[in-house]
């Protein structure tokens, strides 16, 4: 509709007795203005519909990217075309975005490296929206991944440990990912990890029951999980060169330190419910070995 409106505007001249406004013929402004919201309005519209179509796939994460993607393709296209409406000078125009954008480069150099590391974790995707990650010092869960900035709901921190959410958001910089580590919980093809807790128990443990007993409790609080995990961690092992064992349920394996032994219970669990599992464990575990004091028995020194 603004496009035609705009031909007729040109075509009847209907201001043409009027005076110029600041040097511009009225007709000639009005018909740029229209075509200007035509190019706005078809460009938006385009986005809306392959926004929409993305969005129908039901996958957050690949929604989320393609929103960001549109949102810089149709931004630009969109702003290439208004300046184009406005002065009707193609080649011009686009010698003159080049020179900008040559100059630009030298004073947004960080801007600039953050957009590129954004087009990284788009392809190459590293992490996505709702994963739990660790960038340089940040940790945290993914929100949001945005042109220049990834955004984290934090966990641990300065105020909480044991992998609690804290409450505060983290903004880092995407050229932070071109320079640092970056450590994905749950990445891999799998989204579990494996976890251990350590249990200190005397030289007059026996030491095969203390291990019966730590593997039937997490056996019992995380078996069926666990089956599902292990399911879900061989099939992305497959999918890689790495060759390594994987038990088909909890493991326990020991240590020896000054005055005690150390029983390291090691199980598979989804890292949001690492902390939780952990504490039922180590409930478990203490009042099982507390109801066999003939069987198992603390070390007692000032060195643990």
């Amino acid at each position: 509709m603004c496009a035609l409106a705009a031909g007729v505007v040109t075509t009847a001249a209907p201001a043409a007795t009027l005076p110029a406004l600041g040097g511009y013929d009225i007709d000639v402004a009005a018909a740029k203005v229209l075509l200007a919201s035509a190019v706005v309005l078809v460009c938006y519209g385009a986005y809306r519909l392959a926004l929409g179509l993305a969005r129908s796939s039901g996958n957050k994460r690949r929604a989320h990217n393609a929103r960001n993607v549109l949102r810089l393709l149709f931004g630009a296209v969109g702003g290439v075309g208004v300046l184009a409406v406005a002065t009707q000078q193609w080649l011009g125009l686009l010698f003159s975005l080049g020179v900008v954008g040559f100059a630009i480069t030298f004073a947004l150099q960080q801007p600039l490296l953050s957009l590129i590391a954004w087009v990284y974790i788009t392809v190459k995707q590293p992490y996505g929206v709702g994963d739990r990650v660790r960038i340089g010092e940040a940790k945290g869960d993914v929100i949001e991944v945005d042109f220049l900035v990834t955004t984290l709901w934090e966990i641990n921190g300065e105020l909480v440990s044991s992998n609690q959410p804290s409450g505060r958001v983290v903004t880092v910089p995407n050229s932070v990912v071109l320079s640092s580590e970056v450590v994905n919980f749950g990445g891999g093809g799998s989204p579990y990890v494996w976890n251990e807790i350590a249990v200190q128990v005397a030289y007059e443990t026996d030491l095969d029951f203390a291990r019966e007993v730590m593997r039937e409790e997490a056996t019992d609080l995380l078996g069926e999980e666990m089956a599902r995990g292990i399911a879900a961690y061989r099939e992305a092992l497959a999918d890689t060169p790495v060759e390594l064992e994987v038990h088909d349920g909890p493991s326990v394996n020991v240590t020896q330190g000054e005055s005690w032994v150390e029983l390291r219970l090691r199980y598979l669990t989804h890292p949001r419910r690492g902390q939780r599992a952990k504490n039922r464990l180590y409930e478990r575990v203490l009042d099982r070995f507390n109801d066999h004091p003939d069987r198992v028995a603390f070390p007692v020194s000032r060195n643990r």
